[in-house]
């Protein structure tokens, strides 16, 4: 099962998630939101749960290791909804977010806290309500303005961005066995 080729794929795996027609119960802005975690999630798990320590650990070209964008996928999200829910950001947060770059980790308790961050953070999304979107919100120290939508949507974005080069980093580790 190298990089994913072994995984046998559902016929619903082959659409993305945001073409299956499920979540209808839920407002279009959520139901992105959650369908990018959704595909995030299955990324983690076709090309990356079959991946060694060495190689969760790898940096092909000196790029940042699949480790690390499962940690700051699952840590950013975190934030970003503490953000969205009227909070500031923890102490325990702030020592999480410097961790993320932290070598040596194993592969089976990143993918464990990246299932467990998708899992809370669907949770937490499902429970903003699409009457909130246009409040605003302040975003780190300096509160720069956003609003609870904003968040929403960069939850989104901020995750398919790492997911996919988390799966161009798994490629490239597989592929070097």
């Amino acid at each position: 099962m190298a990089g994913g080729e072994g995984v046998v794929m559902s016929e619903a795996m082959k659409v993305e998630p945001w073409l299956r027609g499920t979540l209808n119960h839920v407002d279009s802005v959520r139901r992105q939101v959650l369908h990018a975690l959704e595909l995030s999630n299955e990324d983690a798990e076709r090309w990356c749960g079959d991946l060694s320590d060495e190689e969760v650990n790898a940096r092909p070209y000196g790029v940042a290791s699949v480790a690390f964008h499962l940690r700051h996928i699952a840590r950013s999200l975190d934030r970003l909804l503490t953000y969205a829910e009227g909070n500031q950001l923890t102490d325990e947060q702030m020592a999480a977010l410097r961790g993320e770059l932290d070598p040596g980790a194993r592969a089976e308790e990143c993918l464990e806290e990246f299932r467990m961050g998708i899992g809370s953070a669907a949770r937490r999304v499902a429970e903003l309500l699409p009457g909130d979107f246009e409040e605003g919100r302040g975003v780190g120290r300096k509160g720069l303005p956003s609003t609870v939508g904003g968040l929403l949507v960069h939850c989104a974005e901020h995750t398919q961005r790492h997911s996919g080069q988390m799966v161009t980093t798994a490629k490239v580790v597989a592929g070097m066995r």
